[in-house]
Order: structure tokens, then sequence, then C-alpha cells
């Protein structure tokens, strides 16, 4: 068992994805995940590992796809 004084260490994040978007949009995102506590960076990664699940899984092909 583990002794009481070591912690769990959390991934740390090394990368960032800049991306730009209309400041209404981005405010409108920023409190939707507010008004449920979250945050826009953690529903921004559980979408990005949704898609590259699905993604690994032969869902997509070369066409586009609306989300």
């Amino acid at each position: 068992m583990a002794s009481s004084t070591e912690k769990k260490t959390k991934k740390k994040k090394e990368a960032q994805l800049v991306i730009r978007l209309d400041k209404n949009s981005r405010d409108a995102f920023v409190d939707a995940c507010q008004s449920i506590d979250t945050t826009a960076s953690r529903e921004l990664r559980a979408f990005i590992n949704k898609f590259l699940r699905s993604y690994n899984d032969g869902k997509y092909d070369d066409r586009r796809h609306d989300l």
C-alpha cells in the first residue's frame, strides 16, 4: 500500500492548440461550461479524445463529416 506521503501525479499537458473563433461563440461556450461546473479546456479535451477514438475505430473516411 502506498504511504500517505505519496501523491498521485497527474499527467502534465505538454502542448497547446490555438483556435480562432468569434468572440460571441467563445464567450457563449465558456459561459455554458461554467454553468455546468466544468471548463472549456476539459470539454475540448473530451471532444478531441472522443473524436480520436472514433477515428481510430475507422468511423471516418476521406469525406468531410458533420459532427
